[in-house]
Parts: C-alpha cells; sequence; structure tokens
C-alpha cells in the first residue's frame, strides 16, 4: 500500500488538506490507498491527528471511516496537571467535515450505539510525583462504581518464603533448599484487585525478579513461586500445588519446573511437571539444533535441525545420538554448521531427492541419520521431476521467479516450497509458494500424500485484500477435480460486506451479507440463499458498551428463527444464583432454539480465580430446573478434584443425579476416577487404574473400554485399542482406531476397524483428511453400528446410527464435505449446510435447505458446561460434519474432541496429554481445559486458553494466555476480554476472536504499530506473547475448517490506542520489541523513581549512549532502554540531528559540550558522542517514547 504523511505546514500536497484541514491547527495528516491512487476516485482511508499548543494530541479524526461514511473521532483531553487520566472511545460523528477539527466531538454520542452509557476510561492517580494508577474504571455505566484497584507496598516478614538455588556448571547438577522467608521491606508487593473483588499480588526483588504471584481464593492464598540459581537465571518454578508442601524436593518431579542452563546461558535441560526430563543441544552460532524429550531418550534418538547459511530452516529429522554433553561436543566441532542450496539432488533420504549439500559437514552426520522429516526450500524452487507447471501468471498478475524482474524483486529470500513426511510411512506432502510482482502471496499448490493435489489462487487487489478464491482440488491424481470459487466484496474502508461461494457449475452461493453499525460491529448478518433478497436466516447481534456480545437473535422472540443466544454479565435475571459479572466472565446464559422451544437457562457461579463452580441450568417457562448442572472442586494447581453432573430426571421436575466423581492424582496425572453414582447412564467406569508414559501421556482409559493408547514423538496418539460390550448380551468385541499425521502434526487420516460380533466380520471404516475436505471409506455398505464406544460416548447424549436413504449402491471412496465460512458443503447431499455457533465456536443448530426448498434443521447440540452434549433431552447426531460439534472440533469413535495438538474428554473436563505449552501457564494444571473456565475460554488447538489485553507500554495488543480479568493482566496490559475488537486511532479495525484467531476487515484494512500489518481478511491463530502477525497462509476452506469460530465476526469489543501510560508500577522489557536501544546509569535514588514511575528523572546531565561501556563509566545503575523509532524523529524535530548512517546518536558532529538547542545538548568524551536530555522538552519526549527498560547487571 502506497502512504503519503503530510507534516504540519506541507498544505499543498492534498486538493483535500487545502480545503478542508483546519490551518489554524496543527497537525499530521495521513492517506493510505486502498485502491490504485492513479484512478480518477481512488478508495482511501484518510486520518487528521491535531494537536494543542504544547504540542500534544487533542483530536484524531477518522475521515468517512463509519460505514456511512461519516468522520469517527477520538477525543483526547488531560487533566490539570497534563496527565491523560480519561481515554475516550470514538465517535462517530452526524456528518463529516472532510478532515476539518470537529468543535464538540463527544456531542453526537447519544445518538450511537453507545446512547447514555459513559464513553470514556478513567485512572485515578496519587497524588504524587509518581502518578501511579490507584483506580481504573473502564467505560459503561455499570463499571463506574467497579473500578480495578492498585496497591503498592512492601513484604511484611513471613509474606514470602526464600527459596535459595544453587548450580554447578561443572556437574550441572542444581539444588534448591528454603532458607526461611524474606525480611519485612526486602521486596515489592504489588496488588491488582480486578472488578469482581478478585485478588493478585506480585511480589518482586530489587533487581525487578518476580518471586511470588499470590492468587487469593477465599481465606486461601493459591502462590507461585519463581526461584533464581546464583546466576539470576529462572531455574525453578514451585507451582500452587507444590507451595504447600514442607520440603519442595518430594514433590520436584512431580509438580515443579525445573531448568538447567550451559555456561552461555543457553537453556540445555528442563523437566516439566509429570514429565521426563527434556534436552537441547545448540551450535556455534546459539541455533537450537537438537532436542530429545524422556521417550526418545528411551529409544537414543534426537530430534534434529538443519540450517542454510541465512539461518534458516532447510532440514528437520530423526537421529540417532548419545547423552546430551557428548551431542554439544559433537556439535562444537561442526563450525558454522550449515547446509547450502545445490541445483542438482545430492542426495536422496525416505524417497526424496535433496537439494541441499554438505549434510556431514553439518549436525548430525548421515552416520547418525534415522529418518528426514520435513525440508525447506527459499529463493528458488528446485527441480524436482513432480513439480507441476510452473505458472507465469495467477489471476492476472505475473509470478515472481528467482530472476529480478524490472523493479529488482524476485524470490530470493522468501520461501518457496516445502516437503513433509508422513510419520508413520514415507509418503511426503508437498507444497509450493508463488508470488505476484510485489511479492504477495497469490497461489498455493499442495500434492498431497496420495498424489493428489489442493491449488489456491487468489486475486488480491491494490492493497493486499483478498478479493476472489479459486480452489481446484481432487484426492488422486486420476481424480476429476471439483473446483471452488469464493468472491468477497467489501465497501470503502474495506470491512467485509459479501462472501459468495460456488461449487464446481453449481449456482453461485451467498454466504454471508453483512451489515455494521456506525462502531464497524457487525449487527446483522444474513446467511445463505442464492437470492440476497431471500436468505436462509437473518442473524442479529447485539454488544454493550464494552463491545462484548451480549445477543445472537433474542432467545425471548425467535420471530421465525432457527436459534438464539443471550449472554448477561452484569444484569443476571436470578442474581440470587449466579451474581452480577463486571470482569468479564459470563454470569447467566439464555438460549432457545426452534426444534425444542423451550427457553432454557444457565446461570454460572465462579470462585475468586475466576474458575467455574457450578452451572445451575433451568427452564425459566417451564419451571423444570437442574436437569442438566455442574458442579465443580478443584486443587490448588486447578485439576478437578470432584465433578457432580445431572440429568433428565426419572420422575419429577428435578434433575436426577448421574455422576459424582472423585479424581485421584500424582501430581498432576489422573490416576483413578471413582464414581460415587453409579447407574445406567452419565459416567459408565469401573474406578480403573489409569497409566501414562514417560512423556505424561495417558496410554490406557479402562473406564472407558480404551485398553491401551500409543504416541508418536510429537504425542498424538497413533492408536487405540478398545474393548466394548456387546450391547447385545454377546463377547465383548475388540477396536481398532489409528490415525496417519504429517510430521508437522496434521491429521491425514483415521482408521477406525470395527471388531465384528455377532457373527459380523471385521470391518475398516477409513477417513482422509485433506487440505479440509473430507472424504471416506467403509469395507460395508451396512449401516456402522458399531462406529463408536457406547462407554465412551454417553451414549444417552446421541442418536443411534440410521440406515442411508437410499443406501449407496458400491463400495468405495466418497468425498463428503469441505467446510466453509458458515458451515459446510455436503458433495454427499450437494448442498450447504450452516450452523448456528455461540460465541465460544460451539455449533449449536446445524439448517440447510430441503429437496423442496424449504428450511431443515439437520442436527442440534445442547451442552453441559465442560462441553458434554446433554444426557437425554433431544439427542444429537453423529456421523459426518455432525461430529463436529464442541468449539467446533471433530468428536472421535473414543468420545474424546481433537483439538490438533491433544484429544479433550469433555465427560471428565480434562485432556490426557501435557500442554505443549505448560510452560507459559506454570500456575495451572498442564492437563487443565480452558483455565476451568469453559464459559469464557477455549482452547484453540489443545495448547492453551487465552485471552486478549492491549499494552499500553508496547502500544501492542496480543494473546496472554494468564489474563482472565484486569486482575490477572499482566504489567501494563488493559485487559480487553475473550473477544473483540482493536480499533486503532486511524480507525483501523481488526476482529479478535474468542478461538485465538483474529481478522481485520474494516476502515483502513490495517492495523498500525503491530508487526507486521494484517491485511484483510485473513484470519490466522495467534501466537501467545506475541504480537498480532500477519497470515502465512490464505483464506482457504482450510483455514475456516480450522477456525470455526473465527467466522464469527460478530463477538466484538472496541478498545483505543493510546499513549503510553503505566498501570502498574514497574517497567518490564517487552517479550518481542521494534525501536532502538540506549543506556544510561544513575543514582540508585534515581534508578528507584525510573523504576516506579517508568520516566527518567531530570538531571544536571542526563546522558543516553548508545554504547554501554560509556554508561557503565559512570556510577549507580545501568539500564537498558528500548524506545520508539518515532521517538528518535520526535527529537530530531526539536533540534538533536543524525549524521550517522549506523545508529543513531552514535557518529554526530563534534560540537563540544553546550547547548546545541533549548531543549537538546551533546558531550564529547573521548571519540564517543553522547546525548544530553537535559531537563527540557528533550527528556520528556524521550520519557514518553520509552518502550521498555531494566536494569543490567
Amino acid at each position: 500500500m502506497k502512504k503519503i504523511l503530510l507534516p504540519i505546514g506541507a498544505l499543498l500536497l492534498s486538493g483535500l488538506a487545502q480545503g478542508q484541514l483546519s490551518n489554524t491547527e496543527n497537525y499530521v495528516y495521513s492517506k493510505t490507498y486502498l485502491s490504485d491512487p492513479t484512478l480518477s476516485n481512488p478508495r482511501t482511508s484518510e486520518t487528521v491527528q491535531y494537536f494543542d499548543g504544547l504540542g500534544r494530541p487533542k483530536q484524531v479524526v477518522n475521515v468517512k471511516a463509519s460505514p456511512q461514511g461519516k468522520d469517527v473521532v477520538t477525543y483526547i483531553e488531560y487533566d490539570n496537571f497534563g496527565r491523560q487520566v480519561k481515554d475516550y472511545l470514538p465517535v462517530p460523528q452526524s456528518q463529516t467535515l472532510n478532515g476539518a477539527v470537529v468543535p464538540t466531538p463527544l456531542a453526537n454520542a447519544t445518538n450511537t450505539p453507545y446512547g447514555t452509557e459513559k464513553i470514556y476510561s478513567e485512572k485515578i492517580l496519587e497524588s504524587s510525583p509518581l502518578d501511579r494508577v490507584l483506580q481504573q474504571k473502564q467505560v459503561g455505566n455499570a463499571w463506574d462504581t467497579k473500578p480495578v484497584q492498585f496497591d503498592y507496598n512492601a513484604n511484611i516478614d513471613g509474606d514470602v518464603k526464600k527459596y535459595v538455588a544453587t548450580f554447578n556448571y561443572s556437574t550441572s547438577e542444581s539444588s534448591i533448599t528454603q532458607s526461611g522467608s524474606y525480611g519485612t521491606g526486602q521486596l515489592y508487593k504489588n496488588s491488582i484487585t480486578d472488578e469482581d473483588g478478585n485478588q493478585t499480588i506480585e511480589f518482586k526483588n530489587g533487581q525487578g525478579q518476580v518471586l511470588l504471584v499470590r492468587k487469593v481464593n477465599g481465606t486461601e492464598n493459591v502462590n507461585t513461586y519463581y526461584v533464581y540459581n546464583d546466576y539470576d537465571q529462572l531455574a525453578y518454578v514451585i507451582p500452587p500445588k507444590a507451595s504447600i508442601i514442607t520440603d519442595v524436593n518430594t514433590v520436584l518431579n512431580d509438580l515443579c519446573y525445573q531448568y538447567k542452563y550451559d555456561s552461555r546461558n543457553r537453556l540445555v535441560e528442563k523437566k516439566l511437571p509429570g514429565k521426563g526430563w527434556e534436552y537441547m543441544v545448540y551450535d556455534k552460532q546459539d541455533r537450537l539444533v537438537a532436542t530429545q524429550d524422556a521417550v526418545l531418550k528411551e529409544k537414543g534418538q534426537w530430534l534434529y535441525t538443519k540450517y542454510d547459511q541465512f539461518g534458516r530452516v532447510a532440514i528437520t529429522g530423526i537421529g540417532t545420538g548419545n547423552q546430551r554433553s557428548v551431542e554439544q561436543t559433537t556439535v562444537d566441532s561442526f563450525g558454522s554448521n550449515n547446509v547450502t542450496r545445490v541445483n542438482t539432488p545430492f542426495f536422496n533420504r525416505q524417497g526424496i531427492d535433496v537439494y541441499y549439500n554438505n549434510p556431514d559437514g553439518s549436525y548430525p552426520n548421515s552416520s547418525n541419520w534415522v529418518t528426514l522429516l520435513s525440508l525447506n526450500y527459499y529463493d528458488a524452487y528446485p527441480g524436482y521431476d513432480f513439480n507441476p507447471s510452473f505458472p507465469t501468471n495467477i489471476s492476472g498478475e505475473t509470478t515472481l521467479t528467482d530472476v529480478p524482474n524490472t523493479d529488482g524483486i524476485s524470490t530470493k529470500g522468501l520461501p518457496v516450497m516445502s516437503l513433509v513426511k508422513n510419520i508413520e510411512d514415507d509418503n511426503w506432502t508437498k507444497d509450493y509458494t508463488y508470488y505476484d510482482k510485489k511479492a504477495r502471496v497469490v497461489g498455493k499448490y499442495s500434492i498431497n500424500h496420495l498424489g493428489g493435489r489442493t491449488k489456491v489462487d487468489s486475486k488480491l487487489d491494490f492493497a493486499g485484500i483478498v478479493k476472489q478464491t479459486v480452489t481446484t482440488h481432487k484426492r488422486l491424481d486420476t481424480d476429476t477435480d471439483h473446483v471452488i470459487t469464493e468472491n468477497f466484496e467489501y465497501d470503502t474502508q474495506n470491512r467485509l460486506l459479501v462472501h459468495k461461494h460456488q461449487v464446481d457449475s453449481n449456482p453461485v452461493e451467498i454466504l454471508t451479507q453483512n451489515t455494521y453499525n456506525e462502531l464497524s460491529q457487525i449487527i446483522n448478518k444474513k446467511v445463505g440463499g442464492i437470492v440476497a433478497s431471500d436468505p436462509l436466516q437473518s442473524i442479529d447481534y447485539a454488544y454493550n458498551i464494552r463491545g462484548w456480545m451480549t445477543k445472537i437473535n433474542d432467545p425471548a422472540n425467535l420471530s421465525g428463527k432457527l436459534f438464539g443466544y443471550e449472554m448477561r454479565y452484569t444484569n443476571p435475571i436470578d442474581s440470587n444464583i449466579a451474581p452480577a459479572r463486571y470482569n468479564g466472565n459470563i454470569a447467566e446464559v439464555d438460549w432457545k432454539n426452534s426444534t425444542e422451544n423451550v427457553l432454557k437457562r444457565y446461570n454460572y457461579e465462579y470462585d475468586n480465580l475466576n474458575r467455574l463452580k457450578n452451572a445451575f441450568y433451568k427452564e425459566p417457562t417451564t419451571g423444570n430446573s437442574n436437569y442438566f448442572d455442574e458442579y465443580l472442586t478443584y486443587d490448588l494447581n486447578g485439576n478437578i478434584s470432584n465433578l457432580k453432573r445431572t440429568a433428565i430426571p426419572i420422575s419429577g421436575a428435578t434433575g436426577t443425579m448421574v455422576d459424582n466423581l472423585d479424581y485421584i492424582y500424582s501430581g498432576n496425572r489422573l490416576t483413578q476416577v471413582i464414581e460415587n453414582q453409579i447407574n445406567s447412564t452419565g459416567y459408565e467406569g469401573g474406578n480403573n487404574m489409569i497409566d501414562y508414559d514417560l512423556n505424561g501421556s495417558m496410554t490406557n482409559m479402562k473406564d472407558k473400554g480404551i485398553q491401551s493408547i500409543i504416541y508418536n514423538h510429537l504425542s498424538l496418539p497413533d492408536g487405540f485399542a478398545i474393548t466394548q460390550n456387546d450391547p447385545w448380551g454377546g463377547t465383548p468385541v475388540n477396536f481398532g482406531l489409528s490415525y496417519l499425521y504429517r510430521a508437522d502434526g496434521i491429521k491425514i487420516r483415521k482408521t477406525y476397524t470395527t471388531g465384528g460380533g455377532r457373527g459380523q466380520s471385521t470391518t475398516n471404516n477409513y477417513t482422509d483428511y485433506l487440505d479440509g475436505f473430507q472424504y471416506s471409506y467403509a469395507e460395508t455398505l451396512a449401516p456402522c453400528t458399531w462406529c463408536r464406544t457406547s462407554v465412551a460416548y454417553e451414549e444417552q447424549a446421541f442418536l443411534d446410527p440410521v440406515i442411508l436413504d437410499p443406501p449407496p449402491i458400491s463400495v468405495a471412496w466418497s468425498l463428503d464435505f469441505v467446510p466453509t465460512s458458515e458451515g459446510f458443503y455436503s458433495f454427499a447431499e450437494n448442498r450447504y449446510i450452516y450452523k448456528y455457533t455461540d460465541h465460544l465456536g460451539n455449533v449449536r443448530v446445524s439448517f440447510t435447505k430441503d429437496g423442496h426448498g424449504a428450511l431443515e434443521v439437520t442436527n442440534t447440540n445442547n451442552y453441559y458446561a465442560f462441553g458434554m452434549n446433554h444426557i437425554g433431552g433431544t439427542k444429537a447426531l453423529l456421523g459426518g460434519y455432525q461430529n463436529y460439534k464442541y468449539n467446533g472440533k471433530e468428536i472421535q469413535e473414543s468420545g474424546m474432541y481433537d483439538y490438533g495438538a491433544r484429544f479433550y474428554m469433555p465427560d471428565l473436563g480434562r485432556w490426557g496429554v501435557v500442554d505443549p505449552l505448560a510452560e507459559q501457564m506454570r500456575r495451572y494444571s498442564p492437563y487443565n481445559y480452558a483455565f476451568n473456565n469453559p464459559i469464557s475460554f477455549i482452547d484453540p488447538d489443545g495448547r492453551k486458553g487465552t485471552d486478549w489485553v492491549y499494552n499500553t507500554e508496547s502500544n501492542s495488543v496480543y494473546w496472554n494466555n494468564s489474563a482472565t480479568s484486569q486482575a490477572s493482566a499482566g504489567v501494563n496490559e488493559r485487559y480487553l476480554g475473550k473477544n473483540g475488537t482493536y480499533t486503532a486511532e486511524n480507525g483501523s479495525t481488526t476482529a479478535l476472536y474468542s478461538d485465538g484467531t483474529y481478522t481485520n476487515n474494516s476502515i483502513a484494512g490495517i492495523l498500525p504499530n503491530l508487526d507486521p500489518t494484517i491485511q484483510a481478511p485473513y484470519t490466522m491463530p495467534a501466537d501467545d506473547g506475541s504480537y498480532i502477525r500477519e497470515t502465512p497462509s490464505l483464506n482457504t476452506q482450510e483455514g475456516a475448517f480450522a477456525n470455526p469460530a473465527a467466522q464469527l465476526a460478530s463477538t466484538m469489543l472496541t478498545a483505543i490506542q493510546e499513549a503510553p501510560a503505566a498501570v502498574a508500577p514497574e517497567l518490564i522489557a517487552a517479550k518481542y520489541f521494534r525501536g532502538m536501544t540506549f543506556y544510561r546509569s544513575m543514582s540508585q535514588e534515581a534508578a528507584d523513581v525510573f523504576t516506579q514511575t517508568g520516566k527518567m528523572p531530570a538531571g544536571t546531565e542526563t546522558f543516553i549512549s548508545p554504547t554501554r561501556s560509556f554508561a557503565e563509566g559512570y556510577e549507580g545503575v545501568t539500564f537498558k532502554i528500548n524506545i520508539k523509532h518515532s521517538t528518535y524523529a520526535d527529537l530530531l524535530d526539536i533540534g538533536v540531528k543524525d549524521a550517522s548512517s549506523a545508529h543513531p546518536f552514535s557518529s554526530m558532529p563534534s560540537v563540544g559540550k553546550g547547548w546545541k538547542s533549548t531543549n537538546a545538548f551533546f558531550k564529547v568524551e573521548g571519540n564517543q558522542l553522547n546525548v544530553g536530555l537535559g531537563n527540557g522538552k528533550a527528556l520528556d519526549i524521550f520519557n514518553s517514547g520509552i518502550k521498555s527498560a531494566k536494569p543490567i547487571p
């Protein structure tokens, strides 16, 4: 995209600026072209930021940014001390002034969806120079009396245990002991209390290291300790369940996190709770080249990675090896340890040629190779004989090659091809990526492991927005192609309006038609149909002032709609059962579907750790109650201790208790489930013991008839051996469930072997998963009455299989369906299947058109809180796309849901495998599901549950896996919620979804200050702690399939982007940053002020230097400081000159000591020139631009 920035005074560069901008004001005007600027009337996104006489932003005008083409204005005000204590939501105006300053920007607020709500959040600051936040009130009238409260204190004696860790590099031995407790005043003690009174307390030492995070649950302290060794390395993490043990050494292996480092400060060994030790090996460039878990160690194997000379991953595989120290010595002998691209195959492994040489000159050499797993190619396409014909153009755009075009652009530096082997056999998937002349991805071509292919061509507009995708697919090379064409239409600000879908030569289906309010929130979505005026359903959405979704249609009045859903946060009807919640937790949910036509309600009760305690079910209009309740208790780590569950009563109007489960643990491992409520329904276990492998993965679940589970090296299940009782009283029958995966963890085949019984022969039922297209094959024409296990499935929740009408006429592979953004297209039925999903992506109602064109409900699902289908009542269907239910995931024949990285057991509310990202959630059991709050969270792929936060320090939005409210958000983080939209000052809006995905499809089409730009209508998952990043793939059906809730583009929250402002007293280093680094030494007194306020205090000579050694030449505490690039530009504006081509300020003209301007001066000491910020404006600018700072030893 082309962007023009007009600085103050540059008024003649634009007709708009010349004629409409307020030329009596200071401003910065920016224009982003959304279409070709050479057109007569190009689409643009225009923003004007106005400044007051002190150079402070006072108003941001997004010109014609609303859906009705009106201005959207963000008002900025300051208190008498120049502090921005109120943050206003952007206000759509009643007209456009074409960029001119709006005299009364708040006047139109009552005429917008805000109504009479309070539209600003407010910080209450303490009356001191520290300006610390004491309270923070969110927007909305209901939150005016429910502030988040901050407290700053010091510890008292006995508050915090003192653990001491030591490490010996020569022996690699680590130890931990407790040495009493920290004395009074030795630690910083800072606490945050959220809107519902839930308190989090953090204790830090003088180095800024977190020693203890304490959650308060009633009268119980839930403590997580962080222990550092002699070298200030994190050596142990002691979770809450271990923190109460007198001698922590007795539970280190079962409950604690342990870390060991080498002499170069690299993590080389770690142990997670319940898992064996894991080992890491690095080369001399500090690149991770080998890893080994406990299971691989037992086999004498390592996972290895080979890199090219640019540090890009070239080859991965499995090799043999010795203990870690031996492997490290071997790696150190390889020098640069790189492989190099060649034009001809250099060797062949697992049936694939490799276009890299020097395999024996890098670790590991060929004598230690066992299996090649993947290959990645960059710069130029390798010359495989199976390569498809190279497309010289895609969608009318010339395709890049490795030969530079006239603009000097080529594929050099870009990934062009990857090959991934199946784990269980030696077949490969080959993926190609093609680019247009701007190096944007316009084509994907994938040859699957069976020889078929999926090709996706995309047509992009000037701004990179996808206008059309054409997907061509076939399972085998000999099959006939299926072609899916999708077209996307947007408004003038790139908000998605219409999404059309066509399969082969069938009529074009209109999947969605979106209508937005003036806040760019979707308020209506019409789905289905081939005529725009005649959709299958018109779905309405409503939101509260926080942007939290409150309604999908109206369950109290469906008015011909098939489903209604309402969430209440602060206004529950049954507040005596479940009180109002202000921190984002949902207090009450109502829903109704047209087939049952009964209003249903859940009331939710939480503990002080935001864990779900009770889910109370009732039917307000019938008087029926407690039919489908769940009651839970937990241990300190969040493992479920007891679960009680009710179902349809045997008699009367009150639910019958069907489960009363006690969970028995060894550490965090569930070793036995005791059923205290024996009956014919519910959990039908037998109190059997549960075993685990060395990686902490469950290897059987005999209560469910699962005799054994085996895993591959990714801890994904290769196979289940299942024994099931014959429902007709015959001999128990054995079954098999096996999976085929690619080396990147993608599931590509499932085989369910039915064991016969009562004279039936053993048969196999296959399912292929190919780029979102799902196929099936059964070795019999009879219905598969054994295609689920009655013990595992809670059979009372589902209908029995039915005979197809008409039945299949032959045994053959069948293309069943492909997902769409709103459901599925069924090839077997030749029709679209649509689905209503709730705020978490749970499939509630599936519907379609029948053969006569009438609306037909094909399936209905009602769920317990932790995801199991209701026992009794309206039973749900199984089979094909009907298997995609809770969180939009596929339920397996074992009764577990496949989330991608792990399998989930909804009847037990936990996983059977350790979370691969457990280290990001050390306070929680690595087996718990969604922080035990399944009403607010999901685990997108089985690795974590998360919420979104806005970091006021780094000015960015990302996932924080620990944030469930403002109280649990991190330093400088503002809790946004489980879903919503992030609206920046220039009007750019990105929708954030509860499944961890995001879509940017409104206003400017970009989200500034994030790395890099997001381009609509891409959808992708975000990683915890990382800034939102550009999607690496196109918006294909596979993407929609993998993230079904991502299409629920109505779950929005509006938050404004603001200037950095601390919300807690410490500064932390951002995990990722884009800025400049400086150093400064200061007195301990000044350092204390800096640590507390985030601002450098003035000094006689407040020198900053790009050189650490210079700063350390002064006495005191040395800080490493990162600032924004824009801060440097601001300093230039006031007289600080840059004559350096390397680093700012590093080689400026020698002017000697003295004032360069009224705002900054320079000082020469030796050949080092440094910038003195003095006490004036330069210091203020520098302080306002600090992104992170930390003291260095």
